[in-house]
């Protein structure tokens, strides 16, 4: 699909309100059989027992918030670069989700932190990195509305969650980089994932409900956007003298 066919925004509010039930169904129906399945299917783990089940949450939040950052970027890049006229709205709608997914994911980090390594967080690098995305979330959402002119407030966290991509890789390759608590990768390798299918399985679920969720939740939050703009838009025109 061309991208520049999006530019119109009514042509937008017809595919965006087609996939959003669609993703909003699935979102509901993956994430309740992912959790039916983790919660009550799925073996305890034989060294962290009961406590292994937030990886079902954990682990999704965390692929999410990094796959979020990456649409992130490619908004900022499509402003920055083909100065897209959705790719302002985009991006807005993109940087609360992921830092929601982030928060989340440092939450329930700390959660399983405590009963695995008796703290509830360390300076690792793994977990720093995730922290550290978290920040640029937030200066991204507050550099959008530093402005009194929000073109100039878009280009800048536009220019920002350019820059943040780097941490996208030390998230991903600390834990081979580096000496950490964190487990090493188990799902996405070389040679296979080294998880039990039992555990694997409601994992998968749940990733593709959490990334269901994301599309419909970031399509309506990019509508609200636009029909915030058409609302601004009226009002000017009212508000000019005849």
């Amino acid at each position: 699909m061309n991208l520049h066919r999006l530019a119109n925004p009514n042509r937008f509010m017809r595919l965006s309100r087609r996939i959003v039930p669609v993703a909003a169904i699935a979102a509901t129906a993956l994430i309740v059989w992912g959790l039916y399945l983790g919660l009550a299917v799925s073996p305890a783990d034989y060294q962290q027992g009961d406590s292994v089940r937030i990886m079902y949450v954990h682990v999704p939040s965390a692929w999410m918030a990094m796959l979020t950052y990456g649409v992130l970027a490619a908004c900022g890049a499509a402003l920055l670069v083909w100065k897209h006229p959705l790719a302002e709205v985009a991006q807005r709608a993109a940087a609360p989700i992921g830092a929601a997914f982030t928060f989340v994911c440092l939450v329930t980090g700390s959660l399983w932190g405590k009963p695995t390594w008796g703290t509830w967080w360390v300076w690792d690098a793994r977990l720093t990195s995730m922290l550290v995305l978290f920040f640029f979330y937030v200066g991204h959402m507050a550099l959008s509305h530093a402005f009194d002119d929000e073109q100039r407030g878009a280009r800048a966290a536009a220019v920002l969650a350019l820059v943040g991509v780097i941490n996208l890789p030390i998230i991903k390759f600390s834990v081979d980089w580096w000496y950490t608590l964190h487990q090493p990768e188990s799902v996405f390798r070389a040679d296979g994932p080294t998880i039990h299918s039992s555990l694997l399985t409601p994992l998968l679920i749940m990733a593709l409900g959490f990334l269901c969720y994301f599309i419909a939740v970031f399509l309506l939050r990019i509508e609200a956007g636009l029909a915030g703009r058409k609302l601004e838009t009226q009002a000017r025109l009212i508000g000019r003298p005849q």
